[in-house]
């Protein structure tokens, strides 16, 4: 891996290739959280124990996470700054019964998770990880699965056999094209028999699974300077890993502190550790300890980043950006803005945001969608309407987005991290 790279950027790569599935990045986080020497609490706990200046995580289902450090005020009194991202990425995920037989092969049946540029997953070195759950003396459990080698491919036709290519484009049908090749017929395991050994226990044990398909060439740095990163699940581990790396990085401040890293947001959020859930609202509220009227006293005194990746315009289409907004990649955070919402920012907000990048130096860029073209969202509107709290939605300029390898400047990432490090310690109003 490149030198050159910024030691911040090298991190995000290292986060990335530890985290191939949401509970995987969550596992990552917490382990990080807690060499920084924050402690884990359950949401079932009769109560927190939260000193100003403590260091808390809680962990939802194993997909989400949220950490804080309290203020030395109290939230009623001085609000929360808040960062929010996901750990979720579109995918290839496995049936609950995946094993099929085709003309003597054994593939893998799987479906598609989120918004995936399924042409990007064809001829990839493909292996298995996520989570399992296995009966026990005791109950059930849930265990984490990696498997660290090429495991299966979803092989392209050769073009002799699919000429029409050439006119009519690459024509996917996610049923017929996207099983997985990972045997000949007549292997004895089949995935629950794999995934038993892979963990110790009776293949009986094995009682349901959320398995990933991931591509197991790890992240790197490139270009002709090193000004990329070609890496997968940029979107969003790296605006996550920016989040978690400035809390890691701030100190105390009168405020309370908090990164949210959420689950599902890639399917719309609506779940229970998404952000349209109540997870948030469940902590902040604890975090508050004075009823709904404390809350909202604590809500008109807070702000939220969310951060989610931006699109920077590409070269060989820029007729796809709108022409007075094209974010350059290696050009700074992106301050995204829509007149429906579909991102949450406003005025007041943004102007926030721009004021404290300059504070630490940081340049700034914005992104508006064309006025012909449909426009994602994020989960900046819908975390900001549920909590009442102003929101300004910002991101990294990248390329390749939702493609299984994903490609952004090497000399952004230590940029967005140092601006959110510059809100967690913003002591204004």
């Amino acid at each position: 891996m490149a030198d050159s790279a910024p030691s911040e950027t090298l991190d995000l790569l290292a986060y990335v290739e530890e985290s191939p599935t949401p509970w995987h990045a969550v596992q990552e986080t917490r382990e990080r959280l807690e060499r920084a020497g924050f402690q884990e609490v359950l949401e079932t706990d009769a109560t927190w124990d939260d000193a100003p200046g403590s260091q808390r995580f809680v962990v939802r289902e194993g997909g989400s996470i949220v950490a804080w450090r309290r203020g030395t005020q109290p939230a009623v009194d001085a609000g929360f700054r808040v960062i929010g991202a996901h750990t979720d990425s579109p995918n290839l995920r496995l049936k609950s019964r995946p094993d099929v037989t085709r003309e003597g092969f054994g593939l893998l049946g799987v479906q598609t998770y989120g918004g995936v540029l399924l042409h990007t997953w064809f001829d990839r070195d493909l292996s298995l990880a996520g989570r399992v759950t296995v009966r026990t003396d005791d109950g059930f459990s849930n265990r984490l699965v990696r498997i660290d080698r090429p495991l299966c491919r979803i092989p392209n036709l050769a073009i002799h056999l699919n000429r029409e290519i050439r006119k009519d484009g690459f024509q996917i049908n996610e049923q017929k094209h996207l099983p997985a090749v990972w045997s000949m017929e007549g292997s004895t395991r089949g995935v629950a028999g794999l995934m038993a050994e892979e963990l110790g226990v009776d293949e009986d044990q094995v009682l349901g699974w959320d398995l990933c398909l991931y591509d197991v060439q790890p992240p790197t740095v490139g270009g002709l300077a090193d000004e990329f990163i070609f890496c997968p699940r940029l979107d969003n581990l790296a605006s996550s890993h920016a989040g978690l790396s400035a809390l890691l990085g701030a100190e105390a401040t009168e405020q309370t502190q908090v990164v949210a890293l959420f689950d599902h947001e890639e399917i719309g959020s609506r779940t229970t550790r998404g952000a349209n859930g109540s997870l948030t609202r469940d902590i902040l509220r604890r975090l508050v300890d004075d009823g709904d009227l404390g809350f909202a006293r604590a809500a008109g005194r807070s702000m939220m980043v969310s951060a989610d990746m931006a699109h920077g315009v590409h070269p060989n289409y820029a007729d796809k950006h709108e022409p007075e907004h094209k974010p350059m990649l290696n050009g700074g955070p992106v301050v995204k803005a829509h007149a429906d919402w579909k991102y949450a920012t406003e005025s007041e907000s943004a102007a926030i945001f721009r004021g404290l990048c300059r504070d630490v130096d940081v340049p700034v860029q914005e992104f508006v969608t064309r006025s012909d073209l449909a426009c994602g969202s994020t989960i900046g509107p819908i975390v900001a309407s549920s909590l009442g709290m102003r929101t300004v939605d910002v991101g990294n300029a990248m390329w390749s987005m939702h493609s299984i390898r994903e490609m952004a400047g090497s000399q952004d990432h230590p940029q967005m991290i140092a601006a959110m490090g510059g809100f967690l310690a913003w002591n204004g109003r």
